[in-house]
């Protein structure tokens, strides 16, 4: 074997054994396309109603290895909720729910952040329908890496139950109406 096939291997080799190098803390702009806010809330007490908002931007810092400094601010067009049934949604937008003429975004702002690089607790400011109040999500990691467009993303999802009260929303829907289930999936690519 010659010095260049030697060197060519031990480059290959050093490539495979190399320990993957940690992520690094960074800034990411929330990619709408791959991002969601579901909600699901008790019809009657009967059935689960599902929906969703079409429509959010935002960004976030994702440290790994100091996930206590994690930070993430998301805006939410009200007027892009989505239950798959246009007279609801008319219904949803009026002033009896989200008020959306009045009330246009949504927007969780966080204070801190609890638990380790995998999973912990976000806490923030939900304002929603003009009511802004302190609320924590309950944080997961799903994956980080390059994506095959030469970027690199984060992914997260997040689970928080709201009464819909405190938001001054109390339309009555009977008693098993009252809080909401809310899911966020985060897709965040790495800014330059």
């Amino acid at each position: 074997m010659n010095m260049i096939s030697t060197n060519k291997l031990l480059l290959a080799a050093m490539v495979f054994i190399a320990p993957k190098l940690p992520a690094q803390a960074a800034e990411y702009d929330i990619d709408p396309a791959h991002s969601f806010v579901e909600f699901r809330i008790q019809h009657l007490g009967y059935s689960w109603l599902y929906g969703r908002f079409n429509t959010i931007n935002g960004s976030f810092n994702h440290d790994p290895g100091a996930p206590q400094h994690n930070k993430i601010s998301v805006e939410i067009d009200t007027a892009s909720v989505d239950t798959n049934h246009a007279e609801r949604d008319k219904h949803l937008r009026s002033e009896d729910f989200l008020d959306v003429k009045k009330f246009p975004k949504a927007r969780f702002d966080s204070t801190s952040f609890t638990g380790s690089a995998e999973e912990g607790v976000l806490a923030g400011t939900l304002t929603l329908h003009g009511v802004s109040k302190p609320i924590e999500i309950n944080m997961k990691k799903l994956g980080e890496g390059k994506d095959p467009w030469g970027g690199y993303r984060a992914g997260f999802i997040g689970t928080v139950k709201l009464l819909r009260k405190d938001f001054g929303m109390g339309y009555q829907l009977g008693p098993k109406s009252e809080d909401m289930e809310l899911e966020l999936g985060i897709e965040g690519i790495r800014k330059p």
